[in-house]
């Protein structure tokens, strides 16, 4: 795998566990990482982590949010599933973010999100929230001050959080589209070679690979418009146990 391909996470959002599990399978050396989301998990538990476990590192997108408590006790279990990556709330505050980080462990990272993709500025106007370019290094700086090793965040926001956290912060990038593609319900796009100039670590791509009628093809051609890091000189992030 080369590691541009160890950069891309291949949103597994579909209905079905034998859906994800038929495209991981597929996709095993042409993607780094593979998300189980909500849907899935909803849908099939921790089956569908060691189902889909099975074909490669997973990045475990459930975006906790709840009482401290309640959340260590949430990473406490889902570390035994030996994920790499969990989400959390950054809009949890401080002392939540710190327990998700203490429940999982040290078999996975924390990954907080700031504002979500979906998210525009007249949308968090409407929530009597600030505009995402204060929002977000706000958080990001709350959540990496509390422990979280890393944070999700979407690709117009990556400067920002940058300039807000420094390098060593692992970044994951949803919200990523090939040039000329939709942006489906991400307000905050951008392509993945913008999204990698901008200083993301990993991007995570759903729909445009798993919508295509050839998915290796459309991850390929993902992983080939990357193009080179200026710290490529460095390996991809590797965080599989």
């Amino acid at each position: 795998m080369t590691d541009a391909a160890d950069r891309l996470i291949v949103a597994l959002d579909v209905p079905t566990l034998e859906e994800a599990d038929a495209l991981a399978a597929a996709l095993v050396g042409h993607v780094g990482w593979f998300k189980v989301g909500l849907e899935l998990f909803s849908a099939h538990g921790p089956a569908a982590v060691e189902r889909i476990g099975a074909h490669g590192p997973i990045f475990l997108d459930l975006k906790l949010h709840d009482i401290p408590t309640t959340v260590e006790r949430a990473a406490r279990r889902l570390a035994a599933l030996e994920v790499g990556l969990l989400t959390v709330h950054a809009g949890g505050g401080a002392a939540m973010v710190a327990a998700a980080v203490s429940g999982l462990g040290d078999g996975g990272r924390i990954l907080a999100v700031t504002v979500l993709t979906s998210t525009s500025d007249d949308e968090l106007a409407a929530l009597g929230s600030a505009p995402a370019a204060d929002q977000v290094p706000r958080l990001a700086d709350l959540a990496t001050r509390a422990g979280a090793p890393g944070l999700v965040c979407a690709p117009k926001d990556l400067t920002v959080v940058r300039e807000t956290v420094g390098d060593d912060v692992l970044v994951v990038t949803p919200g990523v589209r090939p040039a000329g593609g939709a942006a489906d319900d991400h307000a905050r796009a951008a392509t993945p070679a913008e999204a990698m100039a901008a200083g993301a670590d990993l991007l995570v791509v759903g729909r445009p690979i798993t919508a295509a009628g050839d998915p290796v093809a459309a991850a390929d051609a993902i992983v080939a418009a990357l193009g080179p890091r200026d710290d490529d000189d460095q390996d991809a992030p590797n965080l599989a146990r």
